[in-house]
């Protein structure tokens, strides 16, 4: 079975493939992540739960899905969702390698360098760390919550060794403990962004440079993480996702038609970039390699988690 010209024939090893537009979406409508080449309006990959080795009791964990990201060079999936579920999805078999419950509306999600989770949940105002154990999810995980108003986002910095999330109108920095058994975080800096009460909502690295994507409500900003300095950029409000393909070009973003979902993905001007009637879109993502977060080369075989096999 072929999923694309681009993907490799089921069964063998296959990537995302990050050097096409190729657009990574939460797809609510059939609660489920969504591959789309934009090029030719083709759906190349799916997951879907209920579909993989989540357990049919915790299916609900993954409704509507809030976030997915690349991973380990395009092997692997990350992704949270709303329903509190937090999982790690191989690319080619699609399989679950890892999942947890992290509650509290979950909507975003990252790869801590040692292969720990960490996530972020709004109404449940806390970050959440977990220690990734393949063989004993998703009943034996541990697990430690640290405090963020309303948190939306997570993104690691590899060159400064921190953690970055924005709740509400401030960006925090955060240190990790690099312990694989028992991981937690440490708050050591903040910065507020905006004067007026407001709320932070998407946070995404630039491709190729040492700069973040933030969004909240009225506003898109690019933050210098070296220099903390603070750009403005013109772009519509309620910005749900933000992503490039090159530096600053081939900005993806969506933002909501109805509620918080969208059947359209456009770049910062409006130009659109991807659509399809029925879909309701939260997020969405290019597949492209993120290099401010990750290493070359970055794949699961350089880390220390216990893999299980198929």
């Amino acid at each position: 079975m072929v999923w694309g010209s681009s993907l490799a024939v089921y069964g063998q090893v296959a990537t995302l493939n990050t050097s096409q537009r190729w657009l990574l979406l939460t797809e609510q409508s059939q609660h489920r992540l969504l591959v789309v080449d934009v090029d030719n309006g083709k759906e190349v990959w799916e997951w879907k739960p209920e579909a993989s080795n989540v357990k049919p009791e915790h299916v609900k964990w993954f409704s509507n899905p809030s976030d997915a990201k690349v991973v380990y060079n395009g092997e692997y999936v990350i992704t949270c969702a709303s329903g509190g579920g937090i999982a790690l999805i191989r690319v080619k078999d699609k399989k679950t390698v890892f999942y947890a419950y992290a509650g509290g509306n979950t909507h975003s999600v990252e790869v801590l360098p040692d292969g720990n989770l960490v996530s972020a949940s709004s109404t449940g105002n806390y970050l959440s760390v977990f220690s990734i154990d393949t063989l004993r999810f998703p009943d034996h995980v541990y697990r430690k919550d640290l405090f963020i108003p309303s948190g939306h986002n997570v993104v690691w910095d590899r060159t400064q060794h921190l953690l970055w999330s924005a709740g509400m109108n401030t960006l925090y920095a955060y240190q990790y403990n690099f312990n694989r058994a028992t991981p937690q975080l440490r708050q050591i800096d903040s910065l507020m962004f905006s004067s007026t009460r407001t709320e932070a909502h998407d946070l995404f690295p630039l491709k190729g440079v040492d700069k973040l994507w933030l969004t909240d409500l009225t506003n898109v900003y690019i933050f210098e993480t070296h220099s903390r300095a603070l750009q403005k950029v013109s772009g519509p409000a309620h910005v749900k996702s933000v992503s490039s393909r090159k530096e600053d070009n081939e900005v993806a973003i969506s933002h909501p038609k109805q509620s918080w979902w969208t059947d359209e993905i456009q770049d910062l001007n409006g130009k659109r970039i991807y659509q399809k009637e029925g879909l309701k879109i939260y997020k969405a993502r290019w597949c492209v390699l993120n290099s401010f977060s990750y290493p070359p080369n970055h794949s699961l075989k350089y880390t220390s988690l216990p893999i299980s096999k198929p």
